[in-house]
């Protein structure tokens, strides 16, 4: 091979080594996956594949549902998992700002009310809910474990140090996140029987504002 060859076909086999590192390095949405949050049950409902899989306790907003700006309340809807921050952190890993603080705290710590373990950063996919990410609504970490089944946040969706660090195993980025009024309960065959859950509750008045 002459030198003349050799130089043109560097450049080129070059950039096909760059076009298959930004094609593979491209963010790949989780189309598996979808959460379904029940302001009132207070419950996520994780979906995989359409198959219900497992059912966390969370905490909406105490200020009720909405999307206004400086309202402090959960939006309805449909949204999306836009950006996930925490990866490898202990749980109960305090974070500032997004960041990790290097403090980690037990559950129920008196007086201490602060985002822990993992943050997943959801975005708003409709005009009744377009704010959510400027509003940094989460599903993230809290302390305050005693509180979950009842709203208690300031519009984010709060769980368990542990069962938040479940979760984001489990999903990847661009997966669905559903915020409903209602209940996702199926109606009980059997006085005593445990309730189970349904992904079939999605429906427009569930969701809608």
């Amino acid at each position: 091979m002459t030198w003349s060859i050799f130089r043109k076909l560097v450049p080129a086999a070059l950039g096909l080594v760059f076009a298959f590192s930004f094609t593979s390095c491209a963010p790949i949405k989780d189309d598996h996956n979808k959460m379904i949050i029940s302001v009132s049950d207070q419950k996520l409902l994780l979906v995989h594949d359409g198959k219900p899989v497992k059912v966390y306790n969370v905490s909406t907003s105490k200020f009720g549902i909405g999307d206004q700006p400086g309202s402090n309340r959960t939006p309805l809807g449909h949204l999306q998992v836009a950006k996930k921050i925490g990866d490898n952190a202990p749980a109960g890993m305090v974070f500032k700002g997004r960041r990790p603080t290097g403090e980690i705290i037990q559950p129920n710590a008196p007086g201490r009310d602060p985002i822990v373990s993992r943050i997943l950063w959801l975005n708003g996919t409709e005009s009744h809910n377009r704010n959510a990410f400027n509003r940094y609504i989460y599903i993230h970490g809290t302390p305050e474990e005693s509180r979950l089944g009842t709203p208690a946040s300031y519009g984010c969706i709060r769980m368990g140090c542990n069962d938040v660090v479940d979760l984001y195993n489990r999903v990847g980025a661009g997966a669905d996140v559903v915020v409903i009024r209602g209940s996702m309960k199926k109606p009980r065959t059997e006085a005593g029987d445990a309730p189970t859950y349904t992904a079939n509750a999605i429906t427009p008045n569930r969701t809608s504002t």
